[in-house]
């Protein structure tokens, strides 16, 4: 059994992490972190205790430990892995000090904000035989497979496009989204998603032809953008993004002969059915997709890497082609 901290008592952690997390028997909850002064620069006292009282709610919930600073839960002996769920600009300290310290690291999404910090977690981790997974949690559901199954099959004939957009209304103001400093911006947060199915649907060949970032008066990050990916043989992905947009989290896979569309690829919530639109030829239906629990897969897919050492090595390719592709952006749109 893994015997697993959290960093933070964050909202992911709390609403989707740990119910997830205590349907495994793979996992034990032993412990949550806040942080004390020193880790959290700039903080004040009642911000400290704010911490500290929503940390201790949760560990009373799941009769687990509280530490009273991050590097007391990273270097305890009773901890195996550690969840982070920080704000993009911390996960590469804080995911570097765990590994460091021999423990596995379960990181949100991105996994750093840079290709040559998230190469050095991997370098890291490949030398001491530790997992590093990187939470897009949405390329686990089941959607996805039934959708590939019917692209594989020849019902929509050969790919001629790929369409995937993903965005929504603006947050408030304190959203560390809209925070420079803390690794906010369009791009790393909700672009992350469509330009990773881009290159699963486009494959390990996936390279970025395109791209544009856009901002808005009052903010210091990107607020939307977009870009073309192609691959080895012209196969061609369009993505947007934006987070001061309508809703929109949408795949369409234009064929020769048809098209699939739905619009919940990316948030499909536990237990929710979503639906696809199937046309080829003249005909249209609708079509009920499988229900999921993506956390809880992702999961369980932390741990086959924590036990599989060829799972770790196919997982470690992943996560470096998606900073590759961020990287590329950013170098492209001058992030």
């Amino acid at each position: 059994m893994i015997r697993i901290g959290i960093l933070s008592p964050s909202e992911i952690a709390k609403r989707r992490f740990l119910p997830a997390l205590t349907q495994l028997k793979e996992f034990k909850f032993v412990g949550l972190a806040y942080a004390n002064q020193e880790e959290w620069t700039g903080s004040n006292e009642e911000i400290i205790e704010k911490e500290r009282e929503k940390s201790r709610s949760i560990v009373e919930s799941y009769g687990a430990k509280l530490f009273d600073s991050y590097v007391k839960l990273i270097k305890s002996d009773e901890i195996d892995a550690v969840y982070i769920p920080l704000p993009p600009a911390l996960h590469y300290y804080w995911a570097k000090e765990a590994l460091l310290a021999g423990k596995h690291v379960l990181v949100e999404k991105p996994a750093t904000i840079s290709s040559s910090q998230t190469q050095e977690l991997i370098h890291i981790a490949k030398t001491k035989k530790l997992a590093l997974h990187e939470n897009y949690m949405f390329i686990y559901h089941e959607q996805i497979k039934t959708i590939n199954e019917i692209v594989e099959s020849g019902k929509i004939g050969d790919l001629r496009l790929l369409r995937l957009t993903f965005g929504f209304p603006r947050r408030e103001a304190n959203d560390f989204r809209y925070n420079k400093n803390l690794g906010g911006g369009a791009l790393l947060d909700c672009g992350g998603y469509p330009l990773r199915y881009a290159s699963e649907l486009l494959g390990a060949t996936t390279k970025l032809v395109y791209a544009n970032s856009n901002y808005i008066k009052d903010f210091e990050v990107d607020i939307f953008g977009s870009a073309v990916l192609v691959n080895e043989d012209n196969k061609t992905a369009q993505i947007a993004f934006g987070m001061d947009n309508s809703y929109k989290c949408d795949v369409e896979i234009w064929g020769s002969k048809g098209s699939i569309f739905t619009g919940r690829i990316f948030t499909a919530p536990t237990g929710f059915v979503p639906e696809a639109t199937l046309k080829i030829g003249n005909e249209e239906k609708t079509i009920k997709l499988p229900s999921d629990d993506t956390f809880k897969k992702s999961i369980q897919t932390f741990y086959q890497c924590i036990e599989d050492e060829d799972t770790r090595e196919i997982n470690y390719s992943k996560i470096i082609q998606q900073a590759k592709l961020i990287q590329s952006f950013m170098d492209k749109a001058n992030i």
